[in-house]
């Protein structure tokens, strides 16, 4: 059975399978009618040797049915037995359901992966959501670090994977171009315009940016404006250097990211909230007073550690407890002018208004604390509509051969993003920075991620899919009309006798192949792209070991050349790993080569 992209995967099918049996036990009396079956679950099981499928149903229905597990489990496997698609049913355990398939399905599901091409593993589950994906968001102060960088690519790559799973997502970046950090970068500026004016501007002051990348801020100020701003007094000269600075910095950022393919449909001002003629701060302060959620009050001291927004005063403070936060939040500072998490509320109250209902956040480690306020937050504003996802990202460690990388000369005090990439470039950085889960710290050695060897992650994969394009240019030799373009290539292998892949290695990659739609769907669902570095990579293994078997055994290899029909039918298999290998590196914003150099 060949499915259409917008069809349920396979592990769907089984599951859809296995949901009709409880409902048609139900109807027999032998289960109790209108149980939640959203429990039950189809998935791989942990030891292969088990079968290809396993079942939790009658673990997670037992209670509301009455029944012990193990008992149920018989009744739900007699029923599965009859099913066309399943070759044999074991109870296992307390009552787990373990199901071997038909030979014939994988066959199937390999057409299925012919027929759909690069829609293969695409999903309709988001259903068109709106998901505002915020990512990057950092100050604009100098270029993209390392740190950065890791967060940059998690974010594109998750915006890759909620898209391709049917999600309606738009990529954005808040800008922090407001607040104490902006008015520093705008002094740090002007001192540079100084230095282009010919001044003596001798260390950069503690307290200011000292990296060289502000010198082109300076000059261009001295083009822009002259020797005019050095007579105006700090009010009047500060917004002109500081504006400049920023549009620079945001230029220099958004080429730095594009150095990584990355792009963002929104660019959202923190300044825009306060200015342009509406105040949407304190609009969203007077939404909450309304509710009853903002009132005058003081806070308690902290115990433990120092508070940093600790003041003991009478202050206006947001009811942050009654949405499951720890200690009510200030949102106005002692001087009248808003706190940063006054700009934050009203900043998220912006996207649900958007119509965004799911918000995900990518932050650094350094912000964990900072998560449940805002929750809160968006829980007040939202009436409870709002999701937000805080995705925390944590640190990278910059290795050489296992020896920490010195600080670039040009940033001042940290590796910037744009070196690394010069250095192993866009792919290599791109995936060994998901080749980890987020919220584990990343050790990434620039010698080691340019490797060519199996421990080095992305070229293993990338060396896999340009190992297919290799049998396909020797493939010529048996198969002359065999079509080098992709779409003909697809077209002619469709009706290959894929029924004669019977061997045990060529089926272990027929069922990875079939478990990307279900991988895709679960890691779209957790906001985990990571999930698809990992697949790629045990993708990737089993098709170098089935291309090392044909190796060791000649009559396992992908070209026979007496036999066109076996060749025809294994050039079929390897077309399915480069089709799937492709996609997901595309996911992941990673190039597919068709050759290594």
């Amino acid at each position: 059975m060949v499915n259409s992209p917008s069809s349920p995967h396979l592990f769907a099918l089984i599951l859809g399978r296995v949901q009709a049996v409880c409902e048609a036990l139900a109807a027999e009396g032998a289960l109790p009618a209108g149980l939640d079956l959203s429990r039950v679950v189809v998935e791989p099981p942990k030891d292969p040797t088990h079968g290809d499928m396993a079942t939790n149903a009658a673990m997670v229905l037992a209670k509301e049915a009455k029944a012990k597990p193990r008992d149920l489990a018989e009744q739900i496997a007699a029923k599965l037995r009859a099913e066309p698609m399943v070759a044999k049913v074991d109870v296992a355990g307390p009552g787990f359901i373990n199901l071997t398939l038909q030979t014939k399905v994988w066959a199937d599901e390999l057409r299925a992966v012919l027929a759909q091409g690069s829609a293969y593993g695409r999903s309709a589950i988001g259903g068109g959501h709106k998901v505002n994906v915020e990512y990057v968001s950092a100050n604009p102060t100098g270029p993209m670090h390392v740190g950065h960088c890791r967060g940059a690519v998690f974010g594109d790559a998750l915006a890759n994977l909620l898209a391709f799973a049917g999600y309606d997502v738009t990529r954005e970046y808040y800008i922090n171009d407001a607040g104490a950090q902006v008015d520093v970068l705008g002094r740090s500026a002007f001192l540079r315009y100084q230095e282009a004016l010919g001044e003596e501007i001798g260390e950069i002051p503690e307290g200011l940016y000292p990296g060289d990348y502000l010198k082109p801020v300076g000059e261009a100020l001295k083009a822009e404006h002259g020797d005019r701003l050095r007579a105006l007094p700090e009010a009047e000269w500060l917004p002109i250097a500081r504006a400049k600075a920023i549009a620079m910095m945001m230029d220099m950022i958004r080429a730095d990211l594009a150095a990584l393919n990355i792009t963002h449909e929104e660019f959202f001002s923190e300044r825009s909230l306060i200015e342009g003629g509406t105040d949407r701060v304190a609009e969203t302060i007077a939404f909450l007073r309304a509710k009853g959620d903002v009132y005058e009050g003081r806070l308690p001291p902290p115990k433990g550690a120092p508070v940093d927004d600790y003041e003991d005063r009478e202050q206006t403070l947001f009811r942050a407890t009654a949405y499951g936060d720890d200690v009510d939040r200030p949102l106005l500072k002692s001087n009248g002018s808003y706190t940063y998490f006054a700009s934050d509320i009203a900043y998220h109250k912006t996207k649900f208004d958007r119509g965004y209902r799911t918000m995900v956040d990518v932050w650094g480690a350094d912000h964990g604390g900072y998560i449940k306020r805002v929750q809160a937050a968006i829980k007040a504003v939202t009436a409870g509509q709002g999701v937000l996802d805080v995705k925390i990202v944590q640190l990278v460690k910059l290795l050489r051969n296992g020896e920490p990388v010195k600080m670039s000369k040009r940033a001042g005090d940290f590796v910037t993003l744009r070196e690394v990439v010069e250095e192993v470039g866009c792919d290599a950085t791109r995936f060994m920075m998901l080749f980890r889960k987020n919220d584990a710290v990343l050790d990434f050695d620039l010698a080691k991620v340019i490797e060519q060897s199996k421990d080095n992650a992305v070229f293993y994969v990338q060396y896999g899919h340009a190992r297919g394009h290799s049998v396909f240019r020797n493939a010529r030799e048996v198969i002359p009309d065999l079509p080098e373009e992709p779409a003909a290539r697809i077209a002619f292998l469709r009706d290959a006798e894929v029924e004669r892949l019977t061997d045990s290695a060529e089926l272990d990659l027929l069922r990875r192949l079939a478990l990307y739609p279900r991988i895709v769907e679960a890691a779209a669902q957790a906001h985990e792209p990571h999930r698809i570095a990992f697949y790629l990579y045990e993708l990737a293994s089993e098709f170098h070991a089935l291309w090392t078997r044909g190796r060791d055994l000649p009559h396992l290899r992908f070209i026979i050349n007496n036999d066109a029909l076996i060749t025809k039918a294994r050039l079929a298999l390897v077309q399915g790993a480069v089709s799937v290998l492709a996609s997901g590196l595309a996911v992941l914003g990673v190039d597919a080569p068709t050759e290594m150099r």
